[in-house]
């Protein structure tokens, strides 16, 4: 429930930095100072990392935060918010297919209907428009599709393969190998100029920094907690109520859905429910 409430706030989080910061800009921030509020319990667990970790921990901090950074910001330019919450529910599909196609997971006719099923709501929600007016390529959802696919790779490296490691010491390392990327490709945009002249800048750099604190590093901690204490499809299944969050939120501010768009919703749901259930 926490978790839901943190990331399906994250998408407005995103649309209210995207006011002022470009969507490149607003990854490099989010990462940056993510990796700066778990930089102390990194240092503190450098020691529990053993050589063979590293290269897990990098694979787990590219897919489960640098790329899904820029990808949903970039996303969100084009995209409402409230369904970018809801393309996001594709994480639990992904993390079932990549199982199954390099961690020897087992699936079964019932959940590769839910993923077709899935699919379908997809396709639905992406080519039935957005709620915005000035929405013109409705192909900007595919890159939310891709950032669920990272997510899925995500959570199967941190069962499969970081077993074992402390939900802290994991979140503040795999951050630790992607926040210098980050933070030096920060230094290649105009963000510190924006924050010098332009009006609202320190205002969007606050809800990016809230963005960065709680849904990615205070998240990503009580995600690797859930995923140790249960299965990665319990933990991918947040993606139930993360787009109520959402869709909440987009309403909330303005933006308007459509029928198409509650009938994709419910398809995608639909696919993820039978994913979880199915035997």
């Amino acid at each position: 429930m926490i978790l839901a409430l943190i990331w399906g706030t994250s998408f407005i989080l995103i649309k209210k930095g995207l006011v002022v910061f470009s969507s490149d800009e607003l990854g490099a921030l989010r990462i940056s100072i993510a990796c700066l509020s778990l930089l102390p319990w990194a240092f503190r667990h450098l020691r529990q990392a053993e050589p063979r970790h590293w290269k897990f921990l990098f694979g787990s901090g590219l897919l489960g935060n640098l790329f899904p950074a820029f990808l949903f910001a970039y996303a969100e330019t084009h995209l409402a918010s409230g369904l970018a919450g809801v393309l996001n529910s594709l994480t639990a599909l992904f993390t079932l297919l990549i199982g199954a196609f390099f961690f020897s997971q087992r699936i079964t006719w019932m959940r590769m209907l839910g993923i077709l099923i899935g699919i379908a709501g997809t396709a639905v929600l992406i080519f039935s428009g957005s709620g915005r007016a000035d929405f013109n390529n409705t192909f900007y959802g595919l890159y939310i599709v891709l950032a669920t696919i990272c997510y899925g790779g995500s959570v199967n490296i941190i069962k499969h393969r970081l077993q074992g490691m402390k939900p802290f010491a994991m979140s503040s390392l795999a951050l630790l190998t992607v926040g210098p990327v980050a933070f030096v490709y920060l230094f290649t945009t105009n963000a510190a100029d924006k924050l010098q002249h332009t009006p609202g800048a320190w205002e969007a750099l606050l809800y990016i920094a809230i963005l960065a604190v709680f849904s990615t590093a205070v998240g990503l901690v009580l995600f690797n907690k859930l995923i140790h204490i249960s299965t990665t499809l319990f933990a991918s299944s947040t993606t139930y109520l993360i787009p109520i969050v959402a869709l909440m939120w987009g309403v909330l501010d303005g933006e308007t859905i459509q029928l198409w768009h509650y009938i994709g919703m419910v398809i995608i749901l639909a696919g993820v429910f039978i994913v979880n259930r199915a035997k």
